[in-house]
């Protein structure tokens, strides 16, 4: 069993994020859409227009169109035995939500065995029965070096954490809001985080999807690392999950959805996420998900063994120190769906790391009775140590997951393009920074734009 030393980060409120939703554009030319969110109680949206994703192939902007925050370590702890008994709001179903959209990379699922012929007695040891990833037809964001301190104005703290904090800026060049995440680069060696920083850069650098924080930018200077990305103004899932206590079905369906196209993708370009969990998906102006937090992501085409993420939600095979593949992230998927729709993690106990990992090994997992029958077959086939039986694992990849019954009334095609409303619209002031959903904090007092000598720069060369 894993010591918390190993781990990065315990279950902590440490995401912060905001949501904008421009259609991405050149710095010099903001085009501000401003818009309110509805009241604090859950309600459809009026707006289906959303804002696409570019073409794959457009020209990029040469400088940032929303920003948010991104997942930082350290903060305070979050409570995660909350009362599930509460009353929720019904919130009307989500209708017109069955065919999975289809993404311009490789036709790898994610099953974790070959055929049971293959298996060589390696039964401890998931194995990729795909066919090599192809030749990514995307184009990569060139993001080194694209900006500098002087392009920003920056205006308040959204976040901190154990490396440093996320800043709610403006672009000089086309005044729209982003958030810069500032690492300090002693703090990041010292904790033993260069890869993991180095993961994070080079995933997002590769990631397009609307329903994937966007990273514009790089830069760093002799003392900070600094990324700037989407400022995405609804905040967290968290706080809204922990002001609700549960969301109903068809809540925690719309945003498990979301979720779940996001994974699809990510694993179609062997991207392993492995910090799922509601602090890391946060709520644009619109009430569409970002995930955020790429600080564990990494490329593994077949297998990894390395012990990270958040204790609530790790895999038995990640905390048995087994080999594990993509299929963690399914099983991250069951345990964040049973939080939305309980209001409490299913291994949870007294909020000791240890005494999680105990009880995801012995894999009990008890549902209350008003989860719905639907939700809880996807669970137990989400939430099993079988890989042999754990959906998105099998040889229908992600396909599994999603013609399940308990999404039967999903539109994918619809849902990717944000064409459905959603059931909770932030009561933000679209492109205006506006930050009031998120906690102050007190700002740095060390200046930024050190100069002079640069210990560690030769660690982080694409920076």
């Amino acid at each position: 069993m894993p010591s918390l030393g190993f781990l990065k980060k315990i279950r902590s409120k440490d995401s912060q994020g905001s949501p904008s939703d421009f259609k991405p554009g050149s710095p010099t030319t903001a085009k501000d859409k401003d818009k309110f969110g509805s009241p604090i109680s859950p309600v459809l949206s009026k707006t289906s227009n959303f804002f696409p994703e570019p073409d794959a192939h457009s020209n990029l902007p040469s400088a940032p169109t929303a920003s948010s925050d991104h997942d930082m370590t350290g903060a305070g702890t979050h409570l995660v035995g909350q009362s599930a008994a509460a009353n929720t709001q019904q919130v009307p179903s989500i209708r017109n939500m069955v065919n999975g959209p289809e993404y311009p990379s490789n036709g790898q699922h994610d099953s974790a065995y070959a055929a049971a012929t293959n298996n060589n007695n390696n039964t401890n040891l998931p194995q990729i029965n795909a066919p090599a990833a192809a030749k990514a037809t995307r184009e990569v964001r060139e993001t080194k070096g694209k900006y500098t301190l002087p392009d920003f104005t920056i205006s308040r703290t959204l976040g901190t954490g154990s490396f440093g904090r996320v800043h709610l800026v403006q672009s000089k060049h086309n005044q729209r809001f982003y958030a810069v995440k500032v690492l300090k680069k002693a703090q990041v060696v010292r904790m033993k985080q260069v890869e993991h920083t180095n993961d994070e850069r080079r995933m997002l650098q590769r990631c397009r999807h609307p329903f994937l924080i966007t990273l514009w930018g790089t830069w760093q200077d002799s003392k900070n690392l600094y990324m700037v990305m989407d400022f995405i103004e609804g905040g967290e899932l968290f706080s809204l999950l922990r002001k609700s206590q549960r969301f109903p079905n068809p809540v925690a369906k719309f945003y498990a959805a979301e979720v779940t196209l996001a994974l699809d993708y990510l694993h179609s370009v062997n991207i392993i996420y492995r910090d799922l969990k509601p602090e890391n998906l946060l709520l644009d102006r619109h009430g569409h998900l970002k995930i955020t937090d790429f600080g564990f992501a990494k490329e593994v085409p077949d297998i990894t063994w390395t012990l990270c993420g958040t204790p609530d939600y790790l895999a038995p095979e990640v905390v048995s120190n087994k080999g594990y593949n993509k299929s963690v992230d399914w099983w991250s998927l069951g345990i964040l769906i049973f939080e939305m729709l309980a209001g409490f993690t299913p291994f949870w106990d007294s909020g000791s790391p240890l005494k999680i990992y105990e009880n995801i090994l012995k894999g009990r997992v008890k549902y209350p009775p008003y989860i719905h029958p639907d939700a809880q077959d996807l669970l137990s086939k989400l939430i099993t140590a079988d890989l042999t039986k754990r959906l998105g694992n099998l040889h229908g990849g992600s396909k599994d997951v999603m013609q399940h019954q308990w999404f039967a009334e999903v539109t994918w095609e619809r849902l990717a393009k944000k064409d459905i409303d959603a059931p909770y619209v932030p009561p933000v002031k679209g492109g205006q920074g506006d930050a009031s959903l998120f906690d102050k904090y007190a700002e740095e007092t060390e200046p930024y734009g050190a100069t002079g000598e640069d210990q560690f720069g030769k660690l982080f060369p694409d920076f």
